[in-house]
C-alpha cells in the first residue's frame, strides 16, 4: 500500500546555476491550468492504485513558494480534498529564503503543512551570488523568524559544500551560523555538476574553479563532526537530525518503499513499476485533459533490480540494511546474492556487519558511491 506522495511544482523566478531539476521560469506560464492538471492526476492515480492514509507528503520543485497566495491556497485545498492524510502525516513544503510572506506562511500552516525545508546553501553572500541564488544571508534569518511566528517548528535547511572557489574557513563559518539557528534538521550535500546546467557549461569551457576532491572530503568530515557535536545524529549520508525529526519522506526512498509522484517530470514507484511523467508542461497536461495518466515511460522492476536497490539505497542510512529484513522481503539470504561485493567492501574496511545489519564504516561514508556501485 502506497503511503507517501511527492508533488512537483516546476516554476522558478530564477534558475540556479547548479540545478538540473525539471523547472521553467514562472513568468508567462499556465500556472493555474497546471495546478488543475495536478489535481486531476491525483484523482486519476487514486482510482487506479490503492493508497492508505499517507504517512508523508512532500511538495518540491522548482520553487513551490513562487506561487502566489491564491495559487498556494488552491494547491493546498486540492491536496486536502484528494489525498488521504491526517494530522500525523509529515507534510513538507520546500521554500527559498526570502520567498515566504507572512500571508503565504499562514496559508501553509492553516492547510496542515507541518514541516518546511529551505534551500539556504551558504551564508556567504558572494558565494550565493556566484551560484545563482537570489536570497542573501539576511533573508534566512528574516524568513525563519516569520516561519516560527506562523507556528512552524519542524524546519530543515539544505547546505552545499565544494562550491566554486570555496575555502574550508568559509564552509566552517557557514556551519557555525547554521548551528546558531538551533534547527532540528539539516542536509549537507557536496556540489555535483550535472549536464544541462550553467555550471556544466562553465566546466566544459574550463571556467569553473572547484575545490580539489581532497578538500571536499575534508569539508564532509567537518560537516559530520560539527553536526555530531551539536547533538544532530547522522541518520543518512547527507542528513542530520535531532531524535524524532528525521525526514520520514526521504526515508521512504531509502527504505525502497513505493510512493506517488505527481506533476511534470515527477517519478513514481507504484505496483512494482518505476514511472516517469512527461517533463514539458504541455506534454504533461495533454493526456490528463483526456483522462489519461501522463506517464512518459514505465519500467517493471525485476527482483534482481529490487535487491540491488535495497542495497544501494539502504546503505545510505546510518543503520544500514538488516539481514533479517532482506531475508523476509526477498526469501533469500543477502550473502547468497551479494557475497562477493560484501566480502570486497568488508576487506577494504568500507562496510561492517554489526547487530544483524550491514552498514557503511566511517571510511565507507567518504567513499559511499564506490560502495553503492559495487552492488550494481
Amino acid at each position: 500500500m502506497i503511503k507517501s506522495a511527492y508533488l512537483h511544482i516546476p516554476f522558478c523566478e530564477h534558475i540556479c546555476h547548479y540545478c538540473d531539476f525539471n523547472k521553467v521560469f514562472l513568468q508567462g506560464q499556465p500556472v493555474d491550468e497546471y495546478l488543475k492538471s495536478m489535481k486531476k492526476e491525483m484523482e486519476l492515480s487514486l482510482r487506479k492504485y490503492t493508497a492508505g492514509n499517507l504517512d508523508t507528503i512532500f511538495v518540491g520543485g522548482g520553487t513551490p513558494t513562487s506561487l502566489d497566495e491564491k495559487q498556494l491556497e488552491y494547491l493546498c485545498a486540492s491536496i486536502k480534498e484528494t489525498l488521504p492524510f491526517n494530522e500525523n502525516t509529515e507534510y513538507t513544503f520546500e521554500a527559498n529564503p526570502g520567498d515566504l510572506s507572512a500571508e503565504k506562511l499562514k496559508v501553509l500552516f492553516d492547510s496542515g503543512v507541518n514541516r518546511l525545508s529551505f534551500g539556504v546553501q551558504s551564508f556567504n553572500d558572494e558565494l550565493l551570488k556566484k551560484i545563482g541564488r537570489t536570497h542573501r544571508a539576511s533573508d534566512v534569518y528574516e524568513t525563519l523568524e516569520k516561519a516560527r511566528a506562523a507556528g512552524f517548528s519542524n524546519i530543515s535547511i539544505d547546505l552545499i559544500y565544494g562550491l566554486p572557489g570555496q575555502e574550508m574557513e568559509d564552509f566552517k563559518d557557514t556551519l557555525n551560523k547554521a548551528m546558531e539557528l538551533s534547527l532540528p534538521h539539516f542536509s549537507g550535500y557536496s556540489l555535483i555538476v550535472e549536464p544541462k546546467t550553467v555550471f556544466y557549461n562553465l566546466m566544459q569551457k574550463g571556467k569553473l574553479n572547484l575545490p580539489p576532491q581532497e578538500l571536499e572530503a575534508q569539508m564532509y568530515e567537518v560537516l559530520m563532526e560539527t553536526m555530531g557535536k551539536h547533538g544532530l545524529r547522522q541518520y543518512e549520508i547527507s542528513n542530520f537530525a535531532k531524535p524524532g525529526f528525521e525526514s520520514r519522506h526521504n526515508l521512504t526512498y531509502w527504505n525502497n518503499e513505493e510512493y506517488f509522484g505527481f506533476g511534470a517530470g515527477a517519478h513514481s514507484y507504484t505496483s512494482g513499476k518505476r514511472i516517469a511523467n512527461y517533463g514539458p508542461l504541455k506534454k504533461y497536461m495533454t493526456p490528463i485533459s483526456e483522462g489519461e495518466l501522463p506517464a512518459m515511460e514505465e519500467h517493471t522492476v525485476s527482483i534482481k533490480e529490487k535487491m540491488e536497490e535495497e542495497m544501494f539505497l539502504g546503505l545510505r542510512k546510518a543503520e544500514g540494511v538488516s539481514l533479517a529484513h532482506f531475508r523476509e522481503k526477498f526469501s533469500v539470504e543477502m550473502k547468497e546474492i551479494f557475497g562477493k561485493p560484501l566480502e570486497e567492501q568488508f576487506s577494504k574496511g568500507l562496510l561492517e556487519e554489526r547487530a544483524g545489519t550491514v552498514r557503511l564504516t566511517q571510511q565507507g561514508k567518504l567513499l559511499g558511491n564506490e560502495v553503492f556501485q559495487s552492488f550494481l
